[in-house]
């Protein structure tokens, strides 16, 4: 019992001093601003040199040339020359703000016990405290949506701004989307029970895609019903029925995702986004015919099968972005939380893999607003949408030259500090004082 208490004890002070480095979230904008003389990178794919960028009441009022607009109109002016603006960037599919310390059990609250949990609200178990979202900002990545794990269905996402007191304060969009896991056709065995950890077909693969089907065909019957007793799970994808929430299929393999596909198209399910498709390639054609949209893993890893070219993560945007679908970029994964701050350099890793640099932008900015549907209010500079934008010294999307001065959510300036900028700052001033 004592080491219990002991554990517990040193679980509560780890999660308070976590708890207490969160910057206080900014005010609301008081003055108007312009940013001068900046490259502005627009998010659609245009560029604008020698730019201006004006905002009020936290949505921009002027994108343009310099010279197109009088300065003195504005309370307060940025002169950016020779740097940059760019609309904040937006991570999908990130589990961010649900857990903090991967090896502290009590600071993880992205997963629930069961399989059938779409009424299980990411949201509510959002952190605005956490350390971990705080080192998001000095990115460029200001939104972000948070979404559960585990289960056929994990539960429901929503989107929030990265700058808040809670998770109210933080909401942008509430339970945009209910995502599921689709069976998949291949497993590995589990090395640590002594089982063959290579591929082999997975033989509860229909089984599964008959709970699922069981699954939706219960919630519809009682959707249709006099619902008089209250069924959560079966209340909670009702969205998906009436077109309010867009349903996010978790699918790699060709034939999953054509099954999936098939599955939501024959349910009457017609918001869909496909998540993870690592053969989305195979199924471009489908894809595009049923409008549907790919968020795509990190370009950071292996591919799933032996026989694919080692550098297919690299080259899948380019390949899908040429068969002109909408694509973006998700963060599921081995340190997904901690990782999602790569989400700028991620992208520019597919320039060198073949998309121009406004294309790459595009996926973290407007592809990924229009996959959420935040598009009327995010996503670009542009006039009547909220200033969530951000300065950098160079390109957002190197990590060297991906160096901010300025960042506002919403119009509100920002704070850029975080844990490591405290320790940089500390022991810079250690080793450069004692030289």
């Amino acid at each position: 019992m004592k080491t219990v208490c002991n554990s517990f004890g040193i679980t509560l002070l780890l999660i308070g001093q976590f708890a207490l480095a969160q910057q206080t979230p900014a005010p609301k904008q008081s003055e108007s601003i312009l940013i001068s003389g900046v490259t502005a990178h627009i998010g659609n794919g245009e560029v604008i040199e020698n730019a201006a960028i004006g905002f009020n009441n936290g949505k921009i009022t002027y994108v343009g040339s310099r010279s197109g607009t009088d300065a003195t109109s504005f309370s307060k002016v940025i002169n950016a020359s020779g740097k940059h603006v760019y609309p904040g960037f937006i991570a999908t599919n990130t589990s961010l703000g649900l857990a903090e310390i991967d090896a502290v059990r009590a600071t993880r609250d992205f997963d629930d016990v069961g399989d059938m949990l779409p009424h299980i609200r990411s949201l509510i178990a959002y952190n605005t405290e956490s350390k971990v979202v705080e080192s998001m900002r000095p990115n460029g990545v200001l939104m972000a949506q948070i979404t559960p794990r585990g289960g056929m269905i994990s539960g429901t996402s929503s989107i929030v701004q990265l700058d808040a007191w809670n998770w109210e304060d933080a909401a942008i969009k509430v339970d945009d989307a209910v995502h599921m896991n689709w069976p998949s056709t291949f497993r590995r065995g589990r090395w640590w029970l002594g089982e063959d950890p290579s591929l082999k077909p997975n033989k509860d693969y229909a089984k599964n895609m008959q709970k699922i089907a069981s699954f939706f065909n219960g919630a519809e019957t009682y959707l249709k019903g006099e619902q008089k007793e209250k069924n959560l799970p079966y209340t909670a994808v009702k969205g998906l029925y009436d077109g309010s929430q867009q349903l996010f299929i978790h699918a790699s393999r060709e034939k999953e995702i054509v099954d999936a596909i098939a599955w939501a198209k024959e349910e009457g399910i017609e918001k869909v986004v496909l998540v993870h498709g690592n053969e989305a390639h195979k199924t471009a054609d489908l894809l595009k015919r049923h409008h549907i949209p790919v968020l795509i893993p990190r370009p950071h890893r292996l591919p799933d099968s032996n026989d694919a070219d080692v550098k297919q993560p690299f080259r899948l945007a380019k390949m899908l972005m040429d068969k002109e679908l909408t694509v973006g970029i998700e963060h599921e994964g081995q340190m997904e939380r901690m990782n999602t701050r790569n989400l700028p350099f991620y992208a520019g890793h597919f320039v060198a893999y073949g998309l121009t640099k406004e294309q790459a932008l595009q996926m973290i900015t407007q592809n990924a607003a229009k996959i959420l549907g935040i598009d009327d209010m995010t996503g670009t500079l542009e006039v009547g949408k909220d200033a969530t934008l951000f300065i950098s010294e160079g390109d957002a999307l190197d990590m060297r030259t991906n160096i901010l001065s300025h960042a506002f959510i919403q119009g509100r300036a920002i704070s850029l500090e975080t844990h490591q900028t405290k320790l940089w700052k500390r022991y810079m001033d250690k080793y450069q004082g004692s030289k």
